[in-house]
């Protein structure tokens, strides 16, 4: 009985072990798929995204929620994320980022 006890204790260790390897997983490729979809972004809108490659995956979040709220789910889907739409967005969201920061620049100025 004791061994029961012990054996499925050791199964359920190891399925939360999974479950949290398999989640971390996906979190990591979320945010780096979120990352390259900001970074090109970035690179199609004239100036740079403040605070580098944390900004760049904040706006390929942000890009992907907002492309998918106006558009849809356009193209492939990778960890989660609509390509097309998703750099749309974040094309656009990169665009008002500019435009913010040249207005406050020249407020301050």
């Amino acid at each position: 009985m004791h061994a029961l006890v012990v054996g499925a204790a050791l199964l359920a260790i190891a399925a939360v072990g999974l479950w949290l390897t398999f989640g971390l997983l996906g979190l990591l490729v979320t945010l780096a798929v979120a990352g390259a979809v900001g970074w090109l972004a970035d690179r199609l809108v004239p100036g740079e995204l403040p605070y580098g490659w944390l900004g760049a995956i904040g706006a390929g979040l942000l890009g992907s929620w907002l492309g998918s709220t106006l558009m849809g789910r356009i193209g492939p889907n990778i960890a989660g994320i609509p390509l097309v739409s998703a750099l749309i967005g974040a094309v656009i969201l990169a665009f008002g980022i500019e435009l913010f920061q040249k207005r406050r620049s020249r407020q301050e100025g």
